[in-house]
């Protein structure tokens, strides 16, 4: 108060003192007392109007720091820029230089006083910054905003016992106007406001972001440029797994073994991203493809043409104007081309036909499946990689039910049972479009379930597929499993088509219905031995041992008795009836004279086909650990397959379970092979180890007996009647005719 009366009485002096220079000068000089009541009043006046100048001048003052307190903006309409804050950083490593983390030194946090973080050691510093700053940081422009701890943002002053003080708390600054905002979510919401009203450009001395910041991958000698966040989908455009090689390598094996049936074939990437698969198929097979590489996000087809130019491939800019091609980097002449579309893939599918698409959302690829198979040309290939691990893996069934429309549990053998899901899918949205479909290729890893078809036109191989879509029955005690009976008829008792007998011994419903699924083959050996084959030749070394699990998966043998055939072999394979024609038959379709004698081979191969059902694979697998007994040592692996083997039944590893078992024996007979190579595990339990082994042993003789009796009843009763038959055709016939 002493200060603003001060400033007071010093402006009413300058003003006293200004009118009387004026009077001074106009020459108003009088004397008397009614002159000196008259510069009096003029006087009291001037004071008045000096006195409402200061007032107003007061008050225009405080309403401007209450404005700024109250929106908390520092600066906001100056026009220059200024330097950024402290905790606006682009990365990590940024906000660390600020501490000096290298030196072993105790060093304060740049970001909080040393009231709330004491100096520390760089270890320690480290993840303070990490998990508290950076963790909770808004991304704005490749910037983060991160959280401080300063005392840069002054709240209103509290008065306690007449002594005032500031409350200091953690705070972001904005990158756009500079404003100071207490929590995340306001934070955010203020940056939305800014980017909706187009305000984008910061008042801070920014530096450009640096073209070095995106980093260069190789991988099958094919460059690709990524950014920072590649390997998280939610925070770029350009999402790059590098997990996902093996998925990538598979997909090219199956597009090479495609390309020497036929060239050229035109080819579809539907989700490109950084277009690593399309770069690789052009830069390896070159003439014998096209390739077309699509996506949505517009700067995701940007980061696909600078790839192109990276790796010196031409970009077909347009799909109207055929002559219309960007020119290479160094200006060297390249006969490669890539077509890059920023297109929805629903969309680019049902405008234009190709001999092979591949499919890799982010999710689930249902939404996609009758596009692809509604202009794929016959006997091309669609493959489509699945990332709904929660879903297919029985984790979120009610997810399951709405994709897929399939109904499953968590069960020893998940990993096959998602890959029957997915082809149950496709073989539904193929049939829907009359075309039918022969699985080449399934495959279901940690990450991913990779499903390779064949697509075969008609009305006749759709009903053909749409049959092997059946409805599978699962024990929940033994976790034996059957699909069902082909048939509409309703059975008295379901739990007859299975081989156990838990439903008689254990109470109540002890058996699960699960499905639509798959029932046919998973795999074809024939096209897995040409990818192999493919895979070699292209050194493509990581894929090549699973290639060589699923290969004998096929065939159920097991590794000892697996052999690579020859390429001129490998070539002579038949396909759903259909013989594949590769440059080693060339020669000899030539040899066979007119049509009708290709076509009479190809049906001799078909009804080869319908009839050859025994050699397909064994449906799902045993996990040697879900069945072994407590107290006992079971054999190894290898030496369990050659037991089960010796006992007469097929058996194979599988890709699905390394601990897994494909064979076609019952689960009786599985358990009784196991209980009898199986050791006790420590010598008291030796005594009680043939015990058990012995009532085991039991059960699984009596299960067999059991079914070797129902099997002789059902002979019994076929002779039987044809013994009824036999007796009224010798009571119809004469004497001798019953005779002879």
């Amino acid at each position: 108060m002493a200060a603003e009366e001060a400033v007071e009485a010093g402006l009413s002096a300058e003003r006293l003192q200004e009118a009387e220079e004026e009077a001074a000068e106009n020459g108003a000089s009088s004397a008397g007392d009614g002159e000196v009541g008259c510069t009096k009043v003029e006087n009291n006046n001037l004071s008045v109007k000096a006195g409402s100048e200061v007032e107003t001048k007061e008050e225009r003052t405080e309403h401007e720091s209450i404005r700024e307190s109250d929106s908390n903006i520092l600066d906001v309409s100056s026009d220059y820029p200024r330097e950024k804050h402290l905790s606006i950083q682009r990365q990590l490593a940024d906000l660390e230089k600020l501490a000096d983390l290298n030196e072993a030194e105790k060093k304060p946090c740049p970001l909080c006083p040393e009231e709330k973080f004491k100096a520390c050691y760089g270890h320690k510093l480290h993840r303070h910054l990490q998990n508290l700053h950076w963790k909770i940081s808004v991304e704005f422009e490749g910037y983060r905003m991160c959280i401080c701890h300063l005392p840069c943002r002054v709240a209103k002053p509290n008065f306690v016992a007449d002594q005032a003080f500031s409350k200091m708390g953690a705070h972001y600054h904005c990158i756009i106007c500079s404003a100071t905002i207490t929590r995340r979510t306001d934070m955010i919401g203020h940056i939305n406001r800014h980017v909706n009203k187009g305000e984008t450009e910061s008042r801070f001395i920014t530096a450009p972001a640096p073209k070095s910041s995106c980093e260069v991958l190789k991988e099958a000698d094919a460059d690709v440029q990524v950014l920072p966040n590649y390997f998280t989908p939610q925070k770029t455009d350009s999402y790059f797994n590098p997990k996902m090689k093996l998925n990538r390598q598979l997909i090219f094996c199956a597009l090479a073994v495609l390309a020497e049936e036929r060239k050229p074939i035109e080819c579809l990437d539907a989700f490109g991203a950084t277009g690593i698969m399309g770069l690789q198929w052009a830069k390896h097979l070159r003439s014998s493809v096209r390739v077309t590489i699509n996506d949505c996000n517009e700067n995701s087809v940007t980061m696909i043409q600078e790839n192109c130019h990276l790796n010196k491939m031409k970009v077909k800019v347009s799909a109207k104007e055929e002559d219309n091609y960007e020119a290479l980097g160094d200006g060297e002449e390249n006969t490669d081309t890539i077509e890059v579309t920023k297109m929805d893939a629903n969309v680019i599918m049902h405008l234009r036909s190709f001999d092979f698409i591949h499919l890799d959302p982010f999710g689930t690829s249902v939404n996609y499946l009758d596009s692809a198979f509604r202009n794929v040309r016959n006997l091309g290939i669609v493959s489509l990689t699945s990332t709904d691990i929660s879903s297919l893996y029985a984790k979120a069934q009610h997810v399951t039910l709405r994709h897929y429309g399939c109904n499953i549990v968590r069960t020893e053998y998940y990993k096959e049972l998602a890959a029957r899901t997915v082809i149950a899918a496709v073989a539904r949205s193929a049939a829907r479009c009359n075309k039918g479909i022969e699985v080449l290729l399934a495959v279901a890893l940690e990450h991913f379930v990779l499903v390779v078809v064949r697509v075969l036109r008609g009305p006749s191989p759709a009903d053909d597929s749409a049959k092997k879509i059946r409805y599978l029955i699962h024990c929940q005690w033994c976790e034996e499993r059957i699909f069902q009976k082909e048939g509409n008829m309703v059975e008295e008792n379901p739990y007859q088509q299975l081989p156990c007998d838990c439903h008689g011994s254990m109470p109540g419903r002890t058996a699960v219905v699960l499905g639509p699924l798959w029932s046919g083959a998973l795999f074809n050996t024939g096209f897995l031995r040409r990818m192999l084959f493919e895979a070699v030749q292209y050194g493509l070394d990581d894929v090549q041992p699973l290639l060589k699990t699923v290969v004998c998966e096929a065939e159920c043998t097991t590794s000892k008795n697996f052999s690579t055939h020859s390429p001129s072999d490998e070539n002579k394979q038949e396909e759903c009836g259909v013989y594949i024609k590769t440059p080693d038959m060339l020669a000899e379709s030539d040899v066979v004279p007119g049509k009708r004698k290709n076509n009479e081979v190809m049906r001799n191969a078909t009804k080869r086909q319908k009839t050859d059902n025994s050699a397909e694979h064994p449906a799902f697998y045993y996990n040697i650990h879900r069945h072994s007994l407590k107290g006992m040592n079971m054999p190894k692996l290898n030496k369990f397959l050659n037991y089960l083997s010796e006992a007469g039944y097929r058996v194979s590893r599988t890709h699905f379970d390394p601990m897994g078992v494909r064979t076609n024996a019952p689960l009786a007979q599985f358990k009784t092979v196991l209980m009898k190579h199986s050791t006790p595990t420590y010598a008291g339990g030796q005594t009680e180890g043939p015990l058990q082994l012995t009532e085991d042993v039991q059960v699984g003789d009596q299960l067999q007996a059991a079914a070797d009796s129902k099997a002789k009843d059902d002979e019994l009763l076929e002779e039987k009647k044809s013994g009824d038959t036999a007796a009224i055709f010798a009571e119809d016939c004469p004497t001798h005719c019953a005779a002879n």
